[in-house]
């Protein structure tokens, strides 16, 4: 299996940061290597997200884990590879959350192709997580909790 993880704390409140992912129309707004993307249904575990990166094919991912306000996961299939990951909201103490992603490669190969594959999905992550926070504390529910 091959793993990364990387967190930013925020003062946004949890559902301020729920909102924007449960959003799934929205994340071009804060995630810029999206170009187009689309939920089959709603935010929940079984929903088909189908997101196209900026000049790439289509990637389908299927939601396999969702609790408001503290995490979704999502998964997508390459052939035997399974690349899981984790979106996290945890408390960080003095009225502050961390965002914390995840991302799991796992499978017949993991260990030779996440080194190479995994990098290159992960490079954005601090990035994206600092946009998704600077949207979310100049949201409306920033601080309403």
């Amino acid at each position: 299996m091959w793993t990364y993880e990387t967190s930013a704390e925020t003062t946004a409140a949890p559902a301020a940061v729920w909102r924007l992912w449960a959003d799934v129309g929205s994340w071009p707004t804060w995630n810029g290597d999206i170009e187009r993307i689309s939920i089959d249904g709603p935010f929940e575990p079984g929903a088909l997200v189908t997101m196209t990166p900026f000049n790439q094919e289509p990637i389908e991912l299927r939601i396999t884990g969702a609790a408001e306000d503290e995490l979704f996961v999502d998964e997508a299939a390459m052939g035997d590879i399974v690349i899981r990951t984790f979106h996290r909201i945890e408390p960080a103490g003095d009225r502050k959350s961390r965002i914390v992603y995840r991302m799991e490669i796992s499978g017949p190969g993991a260990d030779e192709i996440g080194p190479t594959v995994g990098p290159q999905i992960t490079a954005d992550f601090p990035d994206t997580i600092a946009a998704l926070i600077e949207r979310a504390e100049r949201s409306p529910e920033a601080r309403s909790s």
